[in-house]
C-alpha cells in the first residue's frame, strides 16, 4: 500500500470528524474484546499457554537461521520450492516470475499482510495480472480500492449500507440494486467469488506459520477461502515473513490455542490448513506446484535489537481491539500496512523512524495492548524506545521539545518542582471546583476539545505519597 504515515495528524482529525466511521468503530469492542474475555475465562491455563507460546517464539528467534534452513530442506524434500527475498522488490519480482512462467492471467488471493506490505496487488496489475481477493473483508476493500483497516477484519470500518453500495456498483448482475439483507450479500459475494476461484491460474496465500520440522505452511481462516485459493489453481504460492518459522507441530499447537481466542474469541478458527509440496502421484486434487516466498524486508535487522520482541507477533489483532486510540481512529489514519499498537512499533522498525515518527505517539501508553497480547510483547516499552529515537533525531514538534525541556528543568529540581505543583494544583482546584472541571484550558486544547479536564480535588500525588498514602 502507498504509505502516508507523515499525514497521521491530519488523518486523525478527519477520522474524528467522520460520524459514520465513529459509529462503525463501535463494533470493535463488542465484537472482539468481549468474546476474547469469554474465551480467556473458559480456559484456566490461558496465561500458562501465553508463557509457553512466548518461550517458543523467543527460542525460535534466537535460532532463526537454523529453523529457516531446516524449513527449506523439508519443503524441498516434499516437492516444493523456497525462494528468498531480501526486500519487497525482490519478493514482488519472484511472484511475477512464477506467474509469467505459468502463463497466469488471474490469481486468487487469501488474506495476507505481507502481500499488503510488499504492495503485491498493484504490482501484478501493472504487469497485466489480475489479483482477486477472496477473503470477504479483503474483497470488500478491494472493491472500494482501499487498504485493510484491521489485521483480521479488513473492512471493519464499513457498515452494511456501504457494503451494499459497493456490491451494487461492482456486481453487474445486480443492475444497481441494493441488497439489504446480510445473508443476501454473503450469497452474492459467494456467487461472484466462486466463478473467480474456478478461473484462477495461481493461488496466493499468506502463512501464519512455517513448520521447520515438516516443511509445512499453515493458514488459519474462518471462511474456507484460503483452502479454495491454495487447492483449486494449478500453482500455490505461500508468502511469509521470516519470523513465521516455528520449530515443530507441537509448538504450533500451543500457539494456535492462544491465537484464535485472542483474535476472534473462538476456541479454534474454523479452518486450520496445512500445506506441504505439490500434488503427488496418485492424488486427485491439490496444486501441481508449491512455492514458498520467504521475505525479510527489514526484519533481520530487528534481531538482537531493542525491538526484537515485536517479531513474536502472531497478527491476532487483539492489541488493536484493546487500544483506545485505534478504537477512535480506525486503521487507515496510520498510513501504513500495520496499524494500532503493534503497527506503531513494527512500522518504524521496518520503514524507519524518519517516515513513521508520528506513530509511536499514537498511544496513551495505558498498557492495555500488553495486557491482552497473547505473546506478551512489551509494546509500551518499545513505543517509548521509538519516542526516544524521535526526540534524539529532532523529529518531535518544537512545542513538544520545549515543553519536555521545561518539564525536565523543573523535574530535576525536586524541591522547586513540588512547590510549583502544589501552587498549580491549588489554583486549578479553586478555579474549577465549582463546576468540577474545565471545558477550556490554555495549553490543553487537545484534551478539552473532546472532553472536560477534571479540577484537582486535593493535594498533589507527591504530598500524599510523603504522608504514607498508598493505592
Amino acid at each position: 500500500m502507498e504509505r502516508s504515515a507523515r499525514a497521521f495528524t491530519h488523518n486523525a482529525h478527519k477520522a474524528l470528524a467522520d460520524d459514520v466511521l465513529q459509529d462503525n468503530l463501535v463494533k470493535l469492542k463488542g465484537n472482539f474484546l468481549v468474546r476474547r474475555e469469554r474465551a480467556r475465562d473458559s480456559l484456566p491455563e490461558f496465561d500458562v499457554l501465553r508463557d509457553e507460546a512466548k518461550a517458543i517464539k523467543d527460542h525460535t528467534l534466537a535460532h532463526l537461521d537454523l529453523y529457516l534452513e531446516a524449513f527449506e530442506a523439508q519443503v524441498t524434500a516434499t516437492g516444493g520450492q523456497v525462494h528468498w527475498a531480501r526486500d519487497a522488490a525482490e519478493a514482488r519480482a519472484i511472484v511475477l516470475e512464477i506467474c509469467r512462467a505459468e502463463g497466469a492471467r488471474t490469481v486468487t488471493k487469501g488474506k495476507s499482510m505481507i502481500a499488503e506490505e510488499i504492495a503485491l496487488n498493484p504490482y501484478l496489475e501493472a504487469h497485466g495480472i489480475e489479483p482477486v481477493e477472496t477473503d470477504l473483508g479483503e474483497y470488500i476493500i478491494q472493491l472500494a480500492n482501499e487498504p485493510p483497516s484491521h489485521i483480521i477484519a479488513p473492512a471493519i470500518h464499513k457498515n452494511r449500507q456501504q457494503v451494499a453500495e459497493l456490491f451494487a456498483d461492482n456486481h453487474a448482475h445486480l443492475d444497481g440494486r441494493l441488497l439489504d439483507d446480510i445473508d443476501d450479500m454473503l450469497a452474492d459475494a459467494r456467487k461472484v467469488l466462486r466463478e473467480r476461484f474456478l478461473k484462477a491460474d495461481i493461488g496466493i496465500t499468506g502463512a501464519n506459520f512455517m513448520v521447520a520440522e515438516t516443511g509445512q505452511t499453515i493458514i488459519v481462516t474462518n471462511e474456507g477461502n484460503g483452502d479454495l485459493t491454495q487447492l483449486l489453481p494449478r500453482v500455490h504460492i505461500a508468502l511469509a515473513s521470516i519470523e513465521k518459522a516455528v520449530p515443530s507441530l507441537e509448538d504450533v499447537t500451543t500457539i494456535l490455542r492462544v491465537l484464535a481466542r485472542s483474535a476472534t474469541g473462538q476456541e479454534m478458527a474454523s479452518y486450520t490448513t496445512f500445506s506441504a509440496g505439490g500434488r503427488r502421484d496418485g492424488e486427485t486434487d491439490g496444486p501441481e506446484a508449491f512455492h514458498v516466498v520467504i521475505v525479510d524486508n527489514g526484519r533481520s535487522a530487528m534481531l538482537g535489537s531493542e525491538v526484537q520482541d515485536m517479531l513474536r507477533c502472531i497478527r491476532c489483532g487483539c492489541c488493536l481491539n484493546a487500544c483506545p486510540v485505534y478504537g477512535k481512529l480506525g486503521g487507515h489514519v496510520y498510513g501504513t500496512t500495520y496499524s494500532g499498537p503493534m503497527g506503531s512499533v513494527l512500522s518504524p522498525s521496518l520503514f524507519g523512524i524518519d517516515e513513521m515518527h508520528h506513530l509511536p505517539n499514537a498511544s496513551t501508553l495505558c498498557g492495555r495492548c500488553e495486557d491482552v497480547c497473547p505473546m506478551r510483547i512489551p509494546i509500551p516499552r518499545m513505543l517509548r524506545y521509538w519516542r526516544e529515537r524521535e526526540t534524539e533525531r529532532g523529529l518531535a514538534p518544537s512545542t513538544a521539545r520545549w515543553g519536555l525541556n521545561l518539564w525536565s528543568a523543573f523535574a530535576s529540581r525536586p524541591t522547586l518542582y513540588r512547590r510549583l505543583m502544589r501552587i498549580g494544583v491549588g489554583v486549578l482546584g479553586r478555579l474549577g471546583r465549582r463546576h468540577g472541571g474545565f471545558a477550556n484550558l490554555p495549553l490543553a486544547g487537545g484534551w478539552t476539545r473532546a472532553r472536560e479536564m477534571p479540577a484537582p480535588e486535593g493535594q498533589t500525588f507527591q504530598d500524599r505519597w510523603q504522608r504514607g498514602e498508598r493505592p
